[in-house]
């Protein structure tokens, strides 16, 4: 929210989900944690994007531990919707983000205009129209998610992208294993984007993880954020044909660089070293299995 209103990218709907902070973090902190936010949302977003352009949008997007994420929106503001958009959560988080989505028109008004057939369903723990559902699950539990979203429609045989951005690090790797596992049996074409931590052993990585723990937030996952090795090697071990990661200095580098040089102007940074290897700790990796040859 902070990133959005100081000009990094534009994103008029996160306002609604969450209120701006007072006050402001310190300098070194801001610049490299939003410079990494930055080129999070502009590579998780390529690579939607190139997905949603190769199906011609025929085909579905899960997005998982979605939060108060805003991709629907923002893909219908630029008519790229799929077929069909999920968004899993736990309860409680789905229940917070259908009441700020019933009470703001901006959030509704769009929902609406997308539907189309019966009449929406909505309760406290749910929503489904023909565009966009809204699923409250646990992710550990792959057969109860499964149920809930073919509950709303998810059809297994179109081409269907899932998304976890810094969510398999909360689960155990058993448990982001099966979660993998049963993305990669269950749709015949389909692509896995993940973006987390990586390079987790080294010192930098260590004070991270204390950072956290001191926060009472456990990285239950961490183990497999030893390297972009590891991160490739979990998805094809679990099912999936193709693999790659790149860590997100790797990503900085491959954005269009008259932007990036506009988001370093926007506020001084002389820690260069301490952002490059805040940078170099997190990842995006994706993996595919095509069935047919997309």
């Amino acid at each position: 929210r902070f990133a959005v209103s100081v000009g990094y990218w534009k994103d008029p709907y996160i306002q609604y989900f969450v209120r701006q902070a007072k006050e402001r973090k310190a300098p070194e902190i801001n610049r490299g944690k939003l410079a990494c936010y930055y080129a999070r949302v502009h590579g998780v977003s390529y690579l939607i994007k190139a997905f949603l352009k190769k199906t011609e949008c025929n085909c579905q997007i899960v997005n998982l531990g979605a939060g108060m994420d805003t991709l629907f929106w923002r893909l219908k503001d630029e008519n790229l919707l799929p077929r069909k958009y999920f968004e899993v959560d736990f309860p409680m988080i789905v229940a917070r983000k259908i009441h700020n989505i019933k009470s703001k028109p901006p959030l509704s008004k769009p929902i609406m205009e997308s539907h189309s057939g019966d009449s929406l369903l909505i309760d406290s723990h749910s929503l489904d129209s023909s565009r966009y559902s809204i699923v409250g699950a646990d992710l550990r539990f792959s057969s109860d998610l499964e149920e809930k979203l073919k509950k709303h429609n998810l059809d297994i045989h179109l081409p269907t992208l899932l998304v976890a951005e810094c969510v398999l690090v909360y689960m155990t790797p058993q448990q982001s294993a099966n979660l993998l596992k049963w993305a990669a049996s269950t749709f015949p074409v389909a692509m896995f984007i993940n973006y987390e931590q990586v390079n987790m052993t080294d010192r930098f990585g260590q004070i991270m993880i204390e950072n956290l723990q001191r926060r009472q937030c456990n990285l239950a996952g961490v183990e497999v954020c030893r390297s972009l090795d590891s991160q490739r090697e979990r998805l094809l071990l679990n099912g999936w044909e193709t693999a790659r990661a790149i860590d997100m200095m790797k990503v900085y580098s491959f954005l269009p660089q008259a932007d990036v040089k506009r988001i370093e102007g926007l506020e001084f940074l002389d820690e260069k070293e301490l952002f490059e290897q805040l940078m170099q700790h997190y990842c995006i990796c994706w993996a595919s299995k095509d069935s047919s040859n997309l």
